[in-house]
């Protein structure tokens, strides 16, 4: 079974890719979060889980 490429090319991307500092994630305040899961359980009357259609 051919591969598909040489193992000396592994990484060679990535290893190119200049590196992107990462930005400082803040989490929404409680507040924001609650109102934010008010709106879709009660308003828009979303299920829990991925199939919330």
């Amino acid at each position: 079974m051919p591969t598909h490429g040489s193992l000396s090319k592994a990484g060679k991307v990535r290893s190119q890719t200049p590196k992107i500092v990462a930005k400082e994630k803040t989490a929404p305040s409680p507040k924001t979060r609650n109102k934010r899961n008010y709106e879709k359980r009660v308003i828009l009357q979303r299920k829990a889980g991925q199939n919330w259609v």
